[in-house]
């Protein structure tokens, strides 16, 4: 079936849906650290990937995010605002826009959960 108009606001649904893992906010955090200063961020994901079944992504110093989603390039910028990870993103042409996301991590697990920590999250590992 060709995509319609209408279609496009479910596929780019289901797009975020997929990339933020579809996985519910819990209030325990599974002895999860909070990382709340920019450094820290860095220090974890600087020269590495953030990967996940379907994802690969790099977050790099100078505000960018790039790589590859279910087959999809993925394009984007971020910034550090009041302890949280801002990001602007783009899944192939689709506009995920922007939000503010929780960042902790455990190991070689890094969590983002959504809407400054009251939304879903998205487990990636840190390789």
């Amino acid at each position: 079936m060709p995509e319609t108009t209408a279609m496009k606001p479910l596929l780019l649904s289901l797009s975020l849906a997929l990339f933020m893992g579809a996985s519910a906010s819990f209030s325990g955090a599974d002895n999860f650290h909070r990382v709340a200063e920019r450094e820290s961020f860095l220090n974890l994901v600087q020269d590495r990937a953030l990967t996940r079944l379907g994802i690969r992504l790099q977050v790099t110093e100078d505000g960018q995010i790039r790589g590859r989603a279910f087959g999809r390039q993925v394009t984007g910028g971020w910034r550090w605002q009041s302890g949280y990870f801002c990001r602007d993103l783009f899944v192939g042409g689709d506009e995920l826009g922007a939000n503010c996301q929780m960042v902790q991590v455990k190991g070689n697990t890094i969590r983002f959960t959504s809407d400054r920590g009251q939304g879903a999250f998205a487990d990636l590992r840190i390789r």
